[in-house]
């Protein structure tokens, strides 16, 4: 089992990663600085298809994942709820996106979307609200390993930075660095995943 989790979490992150590098190179003039990972394969941009497939089958690994997970770590209390809560809003918020792909443009006004745009904001915005604090609530947890307390800093260390970069991009939703904070946010987040898989790996029941 620990060796399925941790490929359920580098396969999920490494399709993740792979598909926001590949949107953005296939359309000319896109901005991995100022435009959002989802304008890469909104509505109405061409051969697109294969992008959303791939973050609907990370968001479906990386929830598979975030269930496994806490089942080969070492016991802790509430060490569940924060890896589940990761599953649901973090993998199934990969899937909803993929699902439903924003309109052309990613707007922002909800009286000019559609409700493919509209459940697709509705998704990216509860991922963001709740993953970090996920982590940051791992870290605490971990904690009481006491045998090991490096892990427990790294989730409290990538929750409050994918924290910190939520506050930014939704503090300035149309200025020109919202690519960016976007994917410092999902770098972090991602990293943890990468991070928390070889712990799995290499710790012993």
């Amino acid at each position: 089992m620990k060796t399925i989790t941790f490929l359920f979490g580098v396969a999920g992150a490494l399709l993740f990663i792979s598909a926001s590098i590949l949107g953005g190179l296939q359309i000319e003039g896109y901005s991995f600085i100022s435009q959002f990972i989802s304008e890469s394969y909104a509505s109405g941009i061409p051969n697109t298809n294969y992008l959303r497939y791939m973050y609907m089958a990370g968001g479906l690994l990386l929830a598979l994942f975030g269930f496994m997970a806490p089942f080969v770590l070492p016991q802790a209390k509430n060490l569940k709820m924060g890896f589940f809560l990761f599953a649901i809003f973090y993998g199934l918020g990969t899937i909803s996106t993929g699902f439903f792909p924003c309109d052309f443009g990613c707007p922002s006004d909800p009286e000019n979307s559609s409700i493919s745009q509209i459940i697709h904001n509705a998704s990216g915005l509860l991922v963001y609200a709740v993953v970090p604090f996920c982590l940051m609530g791992i870290g605490l947890v971990s904690k009481k390993w006491k045998y090991d307390s490096k892990y427990s800093k790294v989730s409290l260390i990538c929750g409050a930075t994918a924290c910190a970069f939520v506050v930014f991009l939704f503090g300035d939703a149309e200025g020109p660095f919202i690519g960016l904070f976007q994917r410092l946010v999902e770098g972090s987040i991602l990293f943890w995943v990468f991070y928390t898989a070889f712990y799995i790996r290499r710790t012993k029941n």
